[in-house]
């Protein structure tokens, strides 16, 4: 297969994933190619296919793409809800803030790894703030961030406990409020 092909191929979704792998490794050495094969699996992963994300091709090509010099192509691999718990913990010391960012708001990524996140850069921690898996100490703290949106997906969050949403009932910014309502059944 030529790079033109190759091309033509990544472009369907529903190209088979062994035909994937394949592309990935004629063309491994291509940040262009390597993007777009992370690109293809993001397309698949989309809808939320627990076969898909069952199968062996799928998870080894989800750890070559961890280690590829390609951010973009890491960074789809940290948002995809089949990454395997140990490549999210290898992504969260990643060297771009965007990476670990978006482990930080994959919803696969135990709160053992998410409650490390809590020291990072402001961009991280604030993926924390809509995981489910955030710790709830966590959340308690988010809820009184600076940042309004921050403060929303804190509210917003399916874990964020009764006690916490009630202290944002008050909250300066109403979105936040009424998003903190809703949580509690006050509004509709």
């Amino acid at each position: 297969m030529n790079y033109e092909e190759a091309v033509e191929a990544l472009s369907q979704s529903e190209l088979p994933i062994h035909t994937v792998r394949e592309i990935f490794d004629a063309f491994k050495d291509n940040n262009e190619i390597v993007g777009m094969v992370a690109m293809n699996i993001s397309r698949k992963c989309s809808v939320y296919d627990k076969e898909q994300g069952k199968s062996d091709e799928m998870v080894a090509l989800l750890r070559d793409l961890s280690s590829v010099s390609d951010m973009g192509s890491r960074w789809a691999v940290a948002k995809n809800h089949f990454t395997p718990v140990d490549i999210l913990e290898k992504l969260a010391h990643d060297d771009i803030n965007l990476v670990r960012a978006l482990v930080a708001t994959n919803p696969n990524t135990p709160s053992s790894i998410l409650s490390k996140l809590f020291s990072d850069e402001k961009i991280v921690r604030d993926g924390l703030s809509g995981n489910p898996n955030t710790p709830i100490k966590l959340l308690q703290v988010l809820a009184n961030d600076s940042d309004k949106m921050v403060r929303l997906r804190v509210a917003e969050n399916p874990s964020t406990p009764k006690e916490v949403l009630s202290s944002m009932i008050d909250d300066e910014d109403t979105n936040v409020s009424k998003a903190a309502e809703i949580k509690l059944g006050m509004r509709q």
